[in-house]
């Protein structure tokens, strides 16, 4: 998508005056025969014309607590989606930071947001925006980026969430400027990104993320860790079924093996991705290293044979720790990393038996930090970034993330009623 805030003001006051909001919510009996009378392909989802049959909800948002931005809304909170107010960039479009308050929408809680804007040239479209909507629309939780709106104006695509002032692990991982995270936060960050996951495994249809890495987590101003991007979330398999069956999407380096050969899709492939995530947080290096040599350019491939040899095993924790760690925890870390990343998807843990084996390591963590080891500060110089800087996995037939036939702009067509066991 062209940077919005280039258009020239006349166009801007027209498309203000051509806004529609999306409609309320309807069951989903209504959604099937919704979907046969709107029967458009993804080139029509995008003409203008796709949103303006939709009923007018002004100030009335389908979800509890989310809200129907209009883009002149968004144009004013980013100051025309200025260039200094750029985030990141990613598979989906451009992240800019944004200021909320009274001046916007009477009644509106003076907040900070990150305001995500669909690029319509990008492998990702329509679909996955309804799917963020959907899913983000229905689903609270401490470790789940909170979603404060959307907009849907002819054919600008964006997203409203909450702002997350440190930005992604991927940079404080691997950014050189970014001074090393203790060991104590490191955990602190896998228990609050394995939290997320746990939860949506156990609404009650199991909503698989697919898509977890270091760049989709974002870290708060205390670090707590929430999941972002949902875009290629995927409602689980329900009653007798074993798997989903879809095209395999993804990023190269963090999909599970399985599923990246069969398309067979479970609530494990995540743990998969779980596992590498973790490695990375043990050993501080990336999934997949190119600069690396032959043999090390795969984390999993190099790492994942050392970490039940205690003898090597503290060989591949993270230099930059400099040992201020406790040993027994580092052993268990790195034995759930193995285990996680076993390639028989039925061998690995649970998510909650995750969370369960992590919460120990992090109060050792906060003794260890008790001791002298303090967690080290973060650079205030970082901006934070929202891009997503690694290869996807697409189909081989076509561009995997273009919007189905039946794609519209009315959330809840997709996804089915979320609740928590």
């Amino acid at each position: 998508m062209g940077n919005c805030g280039t258009r020239e003001e006349s166009a801007v006051i027209a498309a203000h005056a051509q806004v529609q909001q999306l409609q309320t919510f309807q069951p989903a009996g209504r959604n099937s025969a919704l979907e046969k009378k709107h029967n458009r392909t993804f080139s029509d989802t995008s003409d203008a014309s796709a949103c303006r049959n939709i009923e007018d909800a002004k100030n009335i948002s389908i979800y509890t607590n989310v809200i129907a931005f209009t883009l002149f809304e968004l144009e004013t909170i980013t100051k025309s989606f200025r260039s200094d107010y750029v985030l990141g960039e990613g598979g989906f479009g451009t992240v800019y930071k944004g200021y909320i308050d009274e001046n916007v929408r009477v009644g509106l809680k003076s907040l900070p947001v990150a305001v995500k804007v669909l690029n319509k040239d990008g492998l990702q479209g329509h679909r996955e925006w309804l799917t963020e909507v959907n899913f983000l629309g229905q689903l609270r939780h401490p470790n789940l980026v909170k979603l404060i709106g959307y907009c849907c104006e002819d054919d600008h695509r964006l997203l409203v969430y909450e702002f997350m002032f440190r930005g992604s692990l991927e940079n404080h991982l691997f950014r050189k400027t970014a001074a090393p995270l203790s060991w104590a936060t490191r955990m602190m960050i896998a228990l609050g990104a394995a939290k997320g996951l746990a939860f949506l495994h156990n609404v009650e249809r199991p909503v698989i993320y697919r898509d977890f890495k270091t760049s989709n987590i974002l870290l708060d101003s205390d670090y707590t860790a929430k999941l972002s991007d949902f875009g290629l979330a995927k409602a689980g398999p329900q009653g007798d079924e074993t798997h989903v069956s879809t095209r395999v999407m993804g990023t190269y380096g963090y999909a599970a093996p399985e599923y990246v050969m069969t398309g067979h899709l479970t609530a494990r492939s995540d743990v998969y991705s779980f596992g590498v995530v973790l490695l990375e947080l043990l050993t501080g290096r990336k999934s997949v290293d190119k600069t690396r040599p032959a043999k090390e350019q795969s984390l999993v491939d190099w790492a994942r044979p050392k970490l039940t040899d205690k003898r090597k095993l503290l060989q591949i924790i993270d230099p930059r720790l400099e040992a201020q760690f406790s040993v027994r925890a580092a052993h268990k870390a790195c034995s759930l990393a193995y285990y996680c990343l076993s390639q028989n998807p039925k061998a690995r843990p649970l998510m909650s038996d995750v969370v369960e084996t992590l919460e120990p390591l992090l109060g050792s963590s906060r003794s260890t930090a008790n001791e002298g080891l303090s967690v080290v500060p973060i650079s205030h110089g970082l901006l934070p970034d929202y891009g997503m800087h690694h290869r996807r996995l697409t189909p081989n037939v076509a561009v995997g993330c273009r919007a189905s036939p039946n794609a519209k702009c009315s959330p809840g067509a997709a996804v089915p009623a979320c609740r928590v066991r």
